[in-house]
């Protein structure tokens, strides 16, 4: 375990990091290895130990960890946040992101009942959720598309305002209801197991997409279906697919972001993905280092363990210093932008794309460190490394990424 250095963390908030430790090996981690070895069909059918997984996280608490108090969840704060985060990614990064976004669209809603004072939003969607302990709602983030991607997040650009590029997925007002019609992409991460999708879409097609706006929607409802998951390299224990909507109904109430308020909380959204996504690769990036050091101080070549060579010293040095720069600008970037309105987006960002880079670099180094052995899948080094550079294209491509930081930082860095 790393030698934690805010020495202002407490003795409660390093028993909270200890649990999830041994949750993730107890719980996620074997799961994990286990739902990697599935097909995509297999990872999902009734019996998985992905509904283990998700049951007892539900039963701990873990689902409910970025609620209040008030509407019973954890109220865990930013470090503790963030603590749990990197633990959740040590164990899989893809199961880490099941049990993360599973939270979104029920967040959002309570977000959305606090603002505007509706009791029903919070009745009908939100606490079902809260005090879910079997793992019955599970929820997505519904915004890649068929057309659509990372230029989704190209908030302040000038593609982001033409009326030409839209969401395919769109809104449209009938009496005290909205129908939604469109299709998001292979990429939704729990697409084929969620009850519930955040869902990004265009309510007003003239103002392109800052004319978009952010709708719950049951995905129970008639005119909605799903394809198979999708079959992937990496973060197999991940579930992926497409939602289809044709003429779903839902109540105006469900639509919780409008045309006017769009802008300002997809950059919102970005901060907080990218923070999380940095925070989940920072614990990849760890996991990886610590199967080399641990192989490297069992492995004999030349008379003695690999670890006493100096090129495998300074190798381990260098996955070492990369990790801890990873954790220091994660948790420094997620710290900020949890407590900050509007948030430094440009941060979360460089902190997203730094930790992928990183993890998918460490599991790289792993792997050589491993020799032929980290080619197979005997050793966990092997799934890290899928498992990683899969991170450098989710949550937004990082060069695309990049783009949507340099946009802020050349309009509002100060000199």
């Amino acid at each position: 375990m790393y030698v934690e250095l805010n020495k202002s963390v407490t003795p409660e908030q390093t028993a909270l990091r200890d649990q999830m430790h041994r949750f993730g090996v107890e719980v996620i981690r074997p799961a994990a290895i286990e739902l990697d070895r599935l097909t995509a069909d297999e990872v999902i059918a009734p019996g998985s130990r992905l509904w283990d997984v998700i049951r007892q996280a539900y039963q701990q608490g873990y689902h409910t960890r970025g609620f209040p108090p008030a509407l019973g969840g954890a109220g865990l704060g930013p470090l503790e946040s963030h603590i749990i985060g990197e633990e959740m990614g040590w164990a899989s990064a893809g199961m880490s992101i099941t049990l993360g976004v599973t939270a979104f669209p029920f967040s959002f809603a309570a977000t959305a009942a606090a603002a505007t004072g509706n009791k029903t939003l919070l009745d009908e969607i939100v606490m079902p959720y809260v005090n879910d302990k079997e793992g019955k709602y599970i929820g997505c983030w519904a915004i890649t598309e068929p057309d659509h991607g990372s230029d989704t997040l190209l908030f302040g650009t000038e593609q982001f305002q033409t009326p030409d590029i839209t969401f395919n997925v769109q809104a449209r007002a009938d009496g005290d209801d909205w129908l939604i019609s469109g299709q998001k992409s292979a990429w939704v991460s729990n697409g084929t197991i969620a009850t519930h999708a955040c869902t990004f879409l265009t309510v007003d097609p003239s103002k392109g997409m800052n004319g978009g706006g952010v709708a719950v929607i049951p995905l129970d409802l008639p005119g909605v279906t799903k394809s198979p998951p999708l079959r992937k390299l990496g973060q197999r224990d991940l579930n992926q697919g497409e939602i289809f909507f044709d003429n779903v109904r839902i109540p105006k109430h469900y639509m919780l972001v409008d045309p006017e308020a769009y802008p300002r909380i997809i950059d919102n959204i970005l901060a907080g993905a990218n923070a999380g996504m940095s925070t989940t690769f920072t614990g990849l990036a760890r996991a990886a280092f610590e199967e080399a050091l641990a192989y490297t101080r069992e492995r004999k070549q030349g008379g003695k363990p690999i670890c006493e060579h100096q090129l495998v010293q300074d190798k381990l040095f260098q996955m070492f210093r990369k990790v801890e720069a990873a954790r220091a600008l994660s948790r420094a970037a997620s710290l900020y932008n949890r407590q900050t309105m509007p948030p430094a987006t440009e941060y979360s960002i460089a902190a997203k794309v730094q930790s992928t880079q990183i993890a998918f670099e460490v599991a790289s180094d792993a792997i050589q460190l491993h020799g032929g052995y980290g080619l197979s899948q005997e050793f966990h080094v092997e799934k890290l490394f899928r498992d990683a550079r899969a991170s450098m294209i989710e949550d937004g491509a990082n060069e695309v990424l990049g783009l949507a930081a340099a946009r802020r930082i050349i309009d509002g860095y100060r000199i």
